[in-house]
Formats: structure tokens, C-alpha cells, sequence
């Protein structure tokens, strides 16, 4: 619908924090326990579709019968997005989920919002019918609900899907909560085994949906290899444990072989194999972020683009603003759709900002005047409004402190979001004491706030589907929970943002990162309302899981 589309921790930066040399613990029997309960409770398609016609509706408020509907122009066919269509025909994914009789109540109706499905293209003024944890009916005409969320003059979107966060750490997924994410996928790595990521994720009871990649550069530390390259009976070790988190349930296998500087090509082919052979992307935090010779992007992405090859597996790319196509979008968006035109399945995502953050002490920052073409002054400490000189950056470095780089420009940010395959993902998670990027708290405000209203560079559909369907299809083949996220549906999961077009922007800075976003009015995740007239009630907490479909 947006284009060709080829479906194929905590460290919250660009990569993560130098190796501590601690060793997870290794999840025992009540992991297992977990994963066999959430398996046993139905997450396979036709257990859903069976819970799903059961009643849930408790006794509740009067009903709220339906308000008077005016007709509007955005319910008549219109141009959308290059290359499509809007319409007005209610889109329905699994009409045996539908209830289309006129007499209906509805758990919760959402009323009189523009609707927007871009899956589907359909934009209207519509009610939205909620049942339990799933919408059942879209309507040009009023709905009747036990209750009711007036959405006059707001958007009504799929909940939207963070596809590069980091693990739910039970505080930062609040914040994301007020930028409108529904779910938050570590494809940047879970930062343990997936068993004891699961664990770890449902302890935090998070509000939001949760689900990952498995981590090549935790399984390293596990083993105790650190960055070194690995032969033989390790490098099998370490292709084992990836095989092993897919098949409890990981999205996809993450590897960074900027920080994990000596992976070989062979180990990442290795990866790829295991990646194709369950469908999963392999996830990449591509090996050069400079374009200086040897070792450019170029050759990093081509790389990528070799392991896809000659594995047949799908391959994304992170943050390629940051990693990939720092100073040549242009030409790296350019190399990409050649190899997607070849067949290759691949896809990226970026975030919304012109400067990237991580410790001053990593790699990264070797040689960084050289290799992003930028100086001292255009470096500043996370948390601070503190420009750095060269006599403090090497204070910075000494004391491996979080620190930005403005290295990125307007145009490659803006190509970027122009592309039609292009997803946005946060890279960043909110963690106490707030030392982090403001992407962490306002990524996908931004999206829709500057770069949609303020700038017009993108529709409202087109931004949308950014941060919702394209995720979703990317996972939606190996995932049956993705496969009905994304979409704004009779028969899909009610993960639901309604916003205010007219006011929604980020409002964190590097000083300052522990700010909500602005306009995000309700957020609902599987039906339950988690935020409500703009505030986030703590007390709901309805995330899930997030997994790859295991049969």
C-alpha cells in the first residue's frame, strides 16, 4: 500500500555500554513455567479466534447510546500517500470477529475520531467498536458502547509499534505509553537469553506489549568471548544459543559488529542461516558508521547485503540514519533498493533526530572529527546543556560519559522518512536517572508533530504507517500477535493511540529527557485504556507478550 514492501539494555544508545563482565543468570524452571502458561492460555490463531467470541463483557456503567453523526467530508474517497488511495469502506481482518448487528453494546466505542487503517487506506470520521481485546466493528454510523471515548476533532490510529526499542524496564514504558506506543520490540537485542527476557519483561507487569531479538552480543558474554572472533566448537556455541531464543519465541537475531568488532563474515552467514531458516529477520547494527576508506558504509551495507544473498535470509537494517547512511542516505537508500529489486529482502528504520548518543569511551568516538566531519563543539553530555571542548571531551572520554554527536543532517533525515519501505524505531528506552536520548520519550510525537504539521513532509497515513503496518507485516508472517496488530479492523487487536493532530510533538531535550510527549490523548492496549484525557493510569498494565508463532 506504501510501496514495495519484501517481508523476508540495557544499552540505550547506538550500541551498548562497555562489557561489564557480568553474567546473567540462566533461567530456570519458572521461566519454562511462564512460557508454557502463555502458551496453554491460546496464543495460537485459532485459540484466539475461539477466546474471542466468548463473552467478557462484566456488568458495567449504563450504556452510552450512540451520538448523532454529521456527515463529513473525510468520509469520501480521497488521494492519499503517492501511490494509493484513501477510502471509506470499514475495513474488516477476520469478519468471523465482526459483530455487525445494529443492537449491539459495545465494551467501549470510540466516537466520532478520525479513523485512520493505513493498511488498508481507509480515512474517515467513524465509531470504533471495542469487545474485550479486540475491535469488532468499524461504523460511519453511531455506535452504542457501555462505555464511551469521545474523540471529536482527534486521530484514532493502530497503536503504534516501536520495532528498535529495549527491553520494558518498568519505568520508561510510561513514556513510551505517552508517545502512543503500544508495543515495544527489542530488535536492537533483549539483553538476556529469551526465557529469562520473558522472565524479566512480565516482572516489570508492563503496560505496553513486549518482544525481541535474540542477542548476539549477550550470548558473547555469557560465554565469556567478549569481542573476539570465535571458531569451531564456540562459534557453534554461540550460533546454538541463537537457535535456541528463536525457538522460545525471539522475532529475529541481532548482531553489531561496529562494537562486536571481530565477528567474521562467516559467523554472521551463520546467523543468517539460523535466520532464514525460521523466517526471522537478522537484525543489524551495521559494521562501519563512517565513510572513510577502509571501512565505510557502503561496504557495511554491502556486507548486509552478502549475508543475504547468499543465505536467503531477510535482513534489517538499524537505525541507518546513524549506522549505514550517515552523510549518504541518498546513496545508501539507493544501494538498498538495488538489492530489494534483486529479490533480497530487506528493510530498515531511523529515528527522527540529527544526533546520535553513546558513551564517550566507546569505539564510536575514535577518531570522530575524521569520521563524521564535526568538532568538540558539536558534542554534548546527555543531561546536561554542556557543549564540550577538546579539554572536555577528553574528560568525557575518561570518564565514559553519555554524550550526543551531532552528526547527522535535515537531508538525511528527511530522505530517510521519505522512503516508502522506511520504518521508524526509537532505539532508545527511558531508564533512571533519565540519563538517555530524548528519542527515548518522544520519537514518534516528532514524527507526527514536525516532520507531518509542522513541515509537511510526510501525510498523516504515510507517517502512520511507519510506525504501525510496516512493523507489523515485516513480523506478521512469523508472528500470529503481529499479524493482528498494526490495523485499525474489525477482527484486529485493540492496541489503539488517539491524538490530537493540531498539538502532538515531542517535548524532551538532551538536558532534559524525562518529558511526555504532547497530544497523545488515549492509549488503549488490548482494549484496556492505559491513558485517558492525556494521563497514564499506572494501575492498568495489559501488556502481552509479543512471540514468534512456535508451530
Amino acid at each position: 500500500m506504501f510501496g514495495p514492501y519484501t517481508t523476508g539494555s540495557v544499552a540505550l544508545m547506538e550500541d551498548q555500554p562497555p562489557d561489564d563482565g557480568s553474567t546473567p543468570v540462566e533461567p530456570g524452571p519458572a521461566a519454562v513455567a511462564r512460557r508454557r502458561f502463555l502458551l496453554g492460555l491460546g496464543f495460537g490463531t485459532a485459540n484466539l479466534a475461539l477466546l474471542r467470541r466468548i463473552s467478557r463483557r462484566p456488568e458495567g456503567p449504563p450504556t452510552v447510546p450512540a451520538a448523532p453523526r454529521a456527515a463529513s467530508p473525510a468520509a469520501s474517497t480521497t488521494t492519499g500517500p503517492p501511490g494509493t488511495t484513501t477510502t471509506s469502506v470499514p475495513p474488516v481482518l477476520d469478519d468471523s470477529l465482526e459483530v455487525s448487528t445494529d443492537d449491539h453494546v459495545y465494551d467501549t466505542v470510540i466516537a466520532g475520531g478520525r479513523v485512520i487503517d493505513p493498511d488498508s487506506g481507509f480515512d474517515a470520521v467513524a465509531d470504533v467498536g471495542i469487545d474485550g481485546d479486540t475491535i469488532t466493528r468499524i461504523s460511519l454510523e453511531g455506535l452504542s458502547g457501555a462505555s464511551a471515548i469521545d474523540a471529536t476533532g482527534l486521530v484514532v490510529a493502530p497503536g503504534f509499534i516501536d520495532i528498535l526499542s529495549y527491553p520494558p524496564n518498568g519505568y520508561g514504558e510510561w513514556f513510551k505509553i505517552a508517545d502512543g506506543v503500544t508495543t515495544n520490540l527489542n530488535l536492537h537485542g533483549i539483553d538476556n537469553p529469551m526465557t529469562a527476557f520473558l522472565d524479566k519483561a512480565a516482572g516489570n507487569d508492563p503496560p505496553v506489549n513486549y518482544g525481541g531479538a535474540a542477542d548476539q552480543a549477550e550470548h558473547r558474554k555469557i560465554m565469556e568471548v567478549g569481542i573476539s572472533r570465535v571458531r569451531g566448537d564456540d562459534l557453534d556455541e554461540l550460533v546454538r544459543r541463537a537457535e535456541a531464543d528463536v525457538l522460545a519465541g525471539a522475532l529475529g537475531i541481532h548482531e553489531q559488529p561496529e562494537y562486536t568488532v571481530d565477528v567474521s563474515f562467516d559467523e554472521m552467514l551463520r546467523h543468517g542461516e539460523i535466520a532464514a531458516r525460521y523466517s526471522v529477520p537478522l537484525c543489524l547494527h551495521v559494521r562501519y558508521s563512517e565513510n572513510l576508506t577502509p571501512g565505510t558504509q557502503e561496504e557495511a551495507l554491502d556486507e548486509a547485503i552478502r549475508v543475504a544473498r547468499q543465505t536467503g535470509c531477510r535482513i534489517h537494517i538499524e537505525h541507518i540514519n546513524s549506522t549505514g547512511g550517515t552523510g549518504r542516505m541518498v546513496e545508501a537508500i539507493a544501494q538498498l533498493d538495488a538489492a530489494r529489486s534483486s529479490g533480497i529482502s530487506i528493510t530498515a528504520c531511523t529515528y527522527p533526530y540529527t544526533f546520535w548518543a553513546t558513551y564517550a569511551g566507546s569505539a564510536r568516538y575514535n577518531n570522530f572529527r575524521e569520521k563524521y566531519g564535526i568538532s568538540w563543539g558539536d558534542l554534548q553530555i546527555a543531561g546536561t546543556n554542556e557543549r564540550l571542548t577538546e579539554e572536555t571531551f577528553k574528560v568525557a572520554r575518561s570518564n565514559n560519559t553519555l554524550t550526543a554527536a551531532f552528526a547527522m543532517s535535515d537531508e538525511d533525515i528527511d530522505t530517510a522518512l521519505l522512503t516508502p519501505w522506511m520504518m521508524v524505531g526509537s532505539d532508545a528506552i527511558l531508564e533512571r536517572p533519565h540519563n538517555n536520548h530524548p528519542r527515548s520519550t518522544g520519537c514518534f510525537s516528532r514524527v507526527l508533530g514536525h516532520y507531518v504539521r509542522e513541515r509537511g513532509l510526510l501525510t498523516l497515513p504515510d507517517a502512520l504507517a511507519r510506525m504501525t503496518i510496516l512493523p507489523a507485516r515485516l513480523l506478521g508472517d512469523i508472528s500470529s500477535d503481529m499479524a493482528r496488530r498494526g490495523r485499525i479492523q474489525s477482527g484486529a487487536v485493540a492496541d489503539i493511540t488517539v491524538f490530537d493532530p493540531a498539538t502532538i510533538i515531542d517535548k524532551s531535550t538532551i538536558a532534559d529527557t524525562a518529558r511526555e510527549a504532547e497530544g497523545v490523548r488515549h492509549v488503549l492496549v488490548s482494549g484496556r485504556a492505559v491513558r485517558t484525557n492525556g494521563v497514564n493510569d499506572q494501575s492498568v498494565r495489559p501488556g502481552v507478550p509479543i512471540l514468534r508463532d512456535l508451530t
